[in-house]
């Protein structure tokens, strides 16, 4: 069973993965396989924030409850 990599540990190795891509230093095929794995890095780290980003955006109410929170602004 693979342990899920964090968010940061994601994030350093698509990093890497761009370095080795702009030295221009690797061939065609590795470049396409690294090119692959950092769009599939960067869609999970998009899920990801987004799932932070619905996560934070709840009130927890005193009931427990968990409401939308949302800012509204003065219309004068």
């Amino acid at each position: 069973m693979e342990k899920k990599k964090k968010f940061e540990d994601k994030m350093k190795e698509l990093e890497e993965i761009i370095d080795k891509l702009e030295s221009g230093e690797q061939d065609l095929d590795d470049s396409i396989n690294e090119y692959t794995k950092a769009m599939k890095l960067i869609k999970e780290c998009d899920e990801e924030i987004k799932n932070y980003e619905d996560h934070i955006n709840k009130i927890v109410l005193e009931n427990g409850q968990e409401e939308d929170f949302s800012m509204e602004e003065d219309q004068n």
